[in-house]
């Protein structure tokens, strides 16, 4: 028994003819016909589908082609955030550089006033190259590296493999440094805090963890140890750097000095003199350290004779080191830097005119003469 199949078509020709033969008188059907002229010039397709084939090709299209605009969207999004973050780094170690560079004191609202004893040190160093500069060159790189992968735009003809590759070791060295420079100030500069050092280590590792989790689970075995590499090879660099480098004191804390006195080379004019009796009369004091410059450019201003008249007070009569108070009578008055005039009730920091002590002690050129 056959079985016939159908298969639907359109758009089919089918052309042919057919003729009526004579009965035959053996034959069971009176009737008989013969085709002719047979021409089948058929070009169809099935309207159904076929058995066998699949018959979703568009549908599996459509959904990669949906994967892939989501991929891109989520690729960008973090080159994004890698743009910005590198962006703040930028702000903050050009800050840092133009400290460094002018000699300037650093505005610090935590760790009370320490970040120039920081910036300052030997550590701020490394192999000659001020270590602000260096970190506002690798966040630069960070920065326009991010920003040519988000548009997929980069530069001579560097595929976009090689630039998240470029991109991870850059943000695992960075991460490797700032880990560093943690255990230096940790150890090496205890009780120094710098906010500036701090918000630079947070990007620092921001960073890096948010390029290790662009690469994918099954890479992450392959890149450890080029993670390892760059660590190693970071803190030798760095290590190396210190090491050869001629030690700095960092600051008065790590200074050991034992009390001398200083020696004045000018002459007195007979205002400074009578100056100098005016203050002494009046009570007004000058409190300086025996190793403060600015405190002998000041006798100096009076002269050899004069600043032998002045109520001179010595905040460190039995010399400093590490760990030495300041003289009681001076921080009774809470001298915070030298030297510091104390007159008629009024503070005066730093190096003073002698015209201006005359104004504020009330002393005239009558008195002088």
């Amino acid at each position: 028994m056959m079985m016939a199949r159908f298969i639907p078509v359109s758009s089919c020709q089918f052309c042919f003819g057919f003729r009526e033969l004579p009965p035959s008188s053996s034959s069971l059907y009176p009737r008989r016909f013969e085709v002719s002229n047979r021409r089948f010039p058929i070009k169809c397709s099935s309207s159904e589908p076929e058995y066998g084939v699949d018959s979703s090709p568009s549908l599996s299209s459509s959904s990669s082609s949906s994967s892939s605009t989501s991929e891109v969207s989520i690729n960008s999004s973090t080159y994004n955030w890698f743009t910005g973050l590198g962006g703040i780094g930028m702000l903050d170690t050009a800050y840092l550089t133009y400290l460094k560079l002018t000699g300037s004191d650093a505005f610090c609202p935590v760790g009370g006033g320490t970040c120039g004893d920081v910036l300052n040190s030997d550590y701020a160093v490394v192999f000659g190259v001020p270590l602000p500069v260096i970190g506002f060159a690798m966040y630069g790189l960070v920065t326009a590296l991010s920003a040519q992968l988000g548009e997929d735009n980069l530069p001579f003809g560097i595929s976009k493999t090689n630039g998240r590759f470029a991109l991870f070791a850059i943000t695992t060295t960075m991460a490797s440094s700032s880990a560093y420079f943690l255990y230096i100030l940790s150890t090496k500069l205890s009780g120094s805090s710098c906010l500036y050092c701090l918000v630079s280590a947070f990007l620092s590792f921001t960073l890096f963890f948010l390029t290790s989790k662009d690469v994918k689970l099954q890479k992450i075995q392959q890149v450890v140890g080029l993670q390892i590499c760059l660590a190693l090879i970071v803190v030798a660099s760095l290590t190396a750097s210190y090491s050869t480098a001629q030690p700095i004191l960092s600051s008065t804390r790590d200074i050991e000095l034992p009390y001398y006195s200083t020696e004045i080379t000018t002459s007195s004019s007979p205002y400074a003199i009578a100056l100098a009796k005016h203050l002494n009369s009046i009570g007004a004091k000058m409190y300086g350290a025996f190793w403060c410059s600015h405190c002998l450019e000041q006798k100096e201003m009076f002269g050899r004779e004069a600043a032998k008249l002045l109520n001179y007070v010595e905040c460190f009569p039995q010399g400093y080191k590490k760990g030495t108070k300041i003289f009681k009578a001076c921080s009774d008055v809470g001298i915070e830097g030298f030297p510091t005039w104390m007159i008629n009730g009024q503070v005066l920091s730093g190096e003073v005119e002698l015209a201006e002590l005359a104004e504020m002690s009330g002393f005239s050129l009558d008195q002088a003469k």
